[in-house]
């Protein structure tokens, strides 16, 4: 399955949500912005078809400014810019956003400055995505569970740099996303081993939050933690990779190849977190429509999952078990949802 972005692919806009935009056409710039990436896209809006100009994708960390980028990225087309749409990784206040895991302020009034345009959206990424959820094709999702076909709220996770986390309100005809800031609320310990988990991670920092175990940060802690609580003894070939390579990846890789047991361990317990803070999302959007797990790490681990422990852990909430049976969850697999939510976005705001 081809998921990456070409130039000229095409989407066609859900036309009930505003069918105005069918009159309307010009070029639209959508961004998502995230700890490690920072993603941009250029789209020509046209008789309610989205059709891809250009994309690129940056390291975060490499630039200075969100300015910086629109300016390197846009070139010529600036000024062309008819809607722009930003899906950015933090909470959103009177359109600034200072990311959570990047140092960037991220202000509407800058981007309006660069365009000379007021059609500008800031929202929340795991807000983007819920955008781009119900249009992308359902060849890039996969079920790690089944449960009832019934409309329903639903809700979103994304471990990535961070977690991201965003319910969607079905009001009976349409869906509207809600960003939250979920990711980090409390990490809730369920047996000694998760306790002694907390503690290391308290005295480390203060308050553990779901974001420091469901990341990949977080897949690091786990290990770490593994590391000194079973008296593990580094293999050598590891330590040395770990020093020269992305150490969460190199952790997942080894899980996958079954090649060193603590990262076999390290990787369980990512995803029984996971499954565990699914359900509780669940709980509180009442998602019975369903969960969907996005980011960049879970459609990459796909093969480790054990469905049928997964859905235990999801289900494992007492008088509320019934409930969680009903409700199916999906892993995204399409890398593009966030940004083509933006762009999705940027074209229902289209002057």
């Amino acid at each position: 399955m081809k998921t990456s972005l070409q130039a000229g692919m095409r989407w066609r806009i859900n036309m009930e949500i505003n069918p105005e935009l069918q009159n309307k056409r010009g070029l639209l710039l959508a961004a998502d912005i995230g700890g490690t990436n920072a993603r941009f896209a250029i789209f020509n809006f046209e008789n309610g078809n989205l059709s891809l100009v250009r994309e690129n994708s940056y390291k975060t960390k490499e630039y200075y400014s969100f300015k910086e980028l629109v300016i390197k990225f846009c070139g010529n087309d600036t000024l062309k810019i008819k809607s722009v749409c930003i899906g950015a990784a933090g909470p959103v206040k009177d359109g600034k956003v200072l990311g959570t895991n990047f140092t960037w302020e991220i202000d509407k009034k800058d981007i309006i400055d660069i365009t000379k345009n007021s059609s500008i959206r800031i929202i929340n990424d795991l807000e983007a995505t819920a955008y781009g959820l119900k249009n992308i094709e359902s060849s890039h999702f996969t079920e790690i569970k089944s449960g009832s076909s019934d409309s329903g709220n639903l809700a979103i996770l994304s471990p990535g740099t961070g977690l991201g986390e965003a319910g969607i309100f079905w009001d009976g005809n349409k869906y509207h996303p809600i960003a939250s800031e979920g990711g980090h609320c409390e990490f809730s310990p369920r047996n000694e081993l998760d306790i002694e988990l907390w503690r290391y991670l308290h005295y480390k920092y203060d308050h553990v939050s779901w974001e420091r175990v469901i990341s990949g940060p977080g897949i690091i802690n786990i290990y770490q933690f593994l590391k000194w609580y079973r008296q593990v003894s580094e293999p050598k070939w590891f330590q040395e990779r770990y020093l020269n390579e992305d150490p969460a990846f190199l952790i997942s890789q080894c899980a996958m190849e079954n090649t060193y047991n603590t990262c076999v361990e390290t990787m369980a317990l990512f995803l029984r977190f996971l499954a565990i803070e699914s359900a509780q999302l669940a709980l509180k959007f009442k998602a019975t429509g369903g969960i969907y797990i996005g980011g960049g790490i879970v459609p990459k681990n796909i093969q480790i999952i054990n469905k049928k422990k997964f859905a235990n852990d999801f289900v494992n909430s007492n008088r509320m078990k019934s409930l969680l049976n009903l409700i199916p969850i999906q892993v995204i697999l399409n890398p593009n949802t966030a940004l083509l939510g933006a762009a999705f976005s940027a074209a229902q705001n289209i002057d």
